[in-house]
């Protein structure tokens, strides 16, 4: 059920609105005054609002302005006297929706409610999309460290050189990835991800290549590649460091020459692609194991992204950041951190990196009562860095603070583990988190991994 809230200072407005839209099966919620309005919205998920421009006290822009202030998303539809159509207008280009003139009309009052709010779902599912995809994922930082990585994004982008991006797991090269190939050239066609980790070694070659139907016992169908996949387009070879040498010499191969062939045919095909490679480790080391000619191959172009503990100033950015947008996609309202709960969260060395603090924040989110998150909250960090020993020595003895400490860890995992319909590989994927690791919390705890009858 929506939720609209009627702001007008006549009680028989609010009275006609109310009775047409609760017959109509919305949740309405009325104010007659715009700091009263403030108030409903503060407590309330609303997802439309009707809003009388001539009020005392605060009027109609204040209120709308204020709004727009607080960033609130939802249509504002303006309602206006038969000679505020000009000053109607005006709301509109201050971003409210729609205007309704009085005396109001029952079919146009509804229509124009329904299109408010399918537009604004619209506009979200859009944004959600484009986030997902990477094309307006944005990479946050303002540290030194992190306006060179802008940088080099920008200068790379629109070329169609190779790229290598190194940096610890959790610093965000993905991130990296997608921001160059939303600059280049290639913006329209595929970005195809390949997780060279993830793959048996025996499976590398038919995953990039692809294979014909009946090359190799299971081949039941013919299989495109990621290399076709991606012509045109960008291939994202994640966690190259993990890849096979069989693979690496087929991939230098490929990579060179930008032609290959799939298993089981003869047939040389050619594509145009674009590759960026990304490691946690380093390839310029023969003793890893890695292909020194593929590595000189892919090191054309290299960025290195700067674990958190280095980044000075951007730990109270992205946990500012992430509540923000955490809390939109939960629809709940954001919660503030105290001085001493951001002191304290810079002091930590933050091992998992930016992946480790947005899934704390979540978890602030969801566990912690209140609207504001302070020290007591925040549950025992592991991996702490010596700056954090003095803080949290009084901490180390609190029996009451380590059973917090444990309830708010199953509470968490239980809620992630729902959330990703009791997958506990999807589950230990998007924790960051290995699956054997995961496995020993749901057993500590005792998590429920099924849905409950």
């Amino acid at each position: 059920m929506k939720t609209v809230l009627i702001i007008d200072d006549e009680a028989a407005i609010r009275s006609t609105f109310e009775q047409i839209l609760t017959y109509e099966k919305y949740n309405v919620l009325t104010a007659g005054d715009g700091p009263s309005a403030l108030s409903v919205m503060a407590e309330n998920q609303v997802d439309a609002v009707f809003l009388d421009i001539k009020m005392p006290g605060m009027d109609g822009f204040e209120v709308l302005s204020k709004f727009n202030e607080l960033e609130y998303e939802m249509p504002v539809i303006v309602i206006s006297g038969h000679g505020d159509i000009d000053t109607a207008v005006e709301a509109v280009k201050m971003g409210a929706y729609d205007f309704l003139e009085k005396p109001l009309d029952r079919s146009r009052l509804l229509l124009t409610l329904k299109n408010g709010i399918e537009f604004t779902q619209i506009q979200e599912d859009r944004n959600r999309l484009r986030d997902g995809t990477g094309y307006n994922a944005p990479l946050i930082g303002q540290c030194s460290l992190m306006q060179d990585v802008h940088k080099f994004i920008d200068q790379v982008a629109p070329t169609d050189a190779t790229v290598l991006i190194t940096g610890e797991n959790g610093t965000g090269k993905e991130l990296v990835v997608k921001a160059i190939h939303a600059g280049s050239n290639r913006h329209s066609n595929p970005l195809v991800e390949v997780n060279c980790a993830a793959i048996p070694s025996e499976l590398v070659e038919s995953e990039l290549f692809g294979h014909e139907k009946g090359s190799f016992t299971g081949a039941e169908k013919m299989r495109v590649g990621k290399f076709e996949q991606a012509d045109g387009g960008t291939l994202f070879l994640d966690e190259i460091g993990d890849m096979s040498p069989e693979a690496q010499a087929k991939v230098l191969k490929a990579v060179e020459e930008s032609k290959f062939e799939r298993v089981g045919s003869n047939e040389v095909r050619h594509v145009d692609v674009r590759i960026i490679a990304a490691t946690n480790r380093d390839l310029s080391d023969p003793e890893t194991g890695f292909r020194q000619d593929l590595f000189f191959r892919l090191n054309v172009l290299a960025v290195h992204l700067p674990p958190l503990r280095n980044r000075e100033g951007d730990v109270r950015l992205l946990l500012d950041y992430f509540m923000k947008l955490i809390s939109q996609n939960m629809k709940v309202h954001a919660k503030e951190f105290t001085m001493e709960a951001y002191q304290f969260l810079e002091l930590h060395n933050w091992p998992g990196n930016v992946r480790e603090l947005r899934n704390l924040v979540e978890r602030l989110l969801i566990l912690t009562s209140g609207t504001t998150i302070d020290l007591k909250d925040i549950p025992l960090l592991t991996s702490t860095s010596e700056k954090e020993d003095s803080t949290l020595s009084e901490f180390m003895n609190c029996e009451e603070f380590l059973e917090f400490k444990d309830r708010s860890e199953a509470l968490y995992l239980q809620h992630k583990l729902k959330e990703n319909r009791y997958n506990i590989s999807k589950t230990a994927e998007k924790l960051g988190m290995q699956r054997s690791n995961l496995y020993k919390k749901i057993n500590k705890y005792a998590l429920d991994t099924e849905p409950s009858t």
